[in-house]
């Protein structure tokens, strides 16, 4: 049994309040979740059976995570590395510095 598909016209969404849901977690770490919509679209030819309107609506989520003593870990930056050039017509360069 294959399924038509629907036709929705996309619509405007107004952001109402805030988009950032708060958690304090047991071990003290605040959760932060932000949802924002990619898309909502409304059922052109088509009705709820009680006759309400059909959406579809596409989220965006991201879910950040401040622990309690909020540190966290990350790789170093790159440190500058000392090059010297070899000498150009019998005279010795400066030094040159690269990263």
């Amino acid at each position: 049994m294959s399924q038509e598909n629907i036709k929705f016209k996309i619509v405007c969404a107004k952001l109402v309040g805030s988009n950032v849901v708060n958690f304090r977690l047991e071990d003290g770490a605040l959760l932060k979740i932000h949802v924002d919509i990619a898309r909502v679209g409304v059922a052109i030819d088509r009705k709820g059976p009680d006759g309400s309107p059909l959406y579809t609506i596409n989220i965006s989520p991201r879910i950040e995570i401040e622990p309690k003593d909020k540190t966290f870990m990350a790789p170093p930056p790159p440190i500058p590395i000392q090059t010297i050039s070899q000498p150009v017509n019998g005279k010795n360069p400066d030094k040159a510095y690269t990263s």
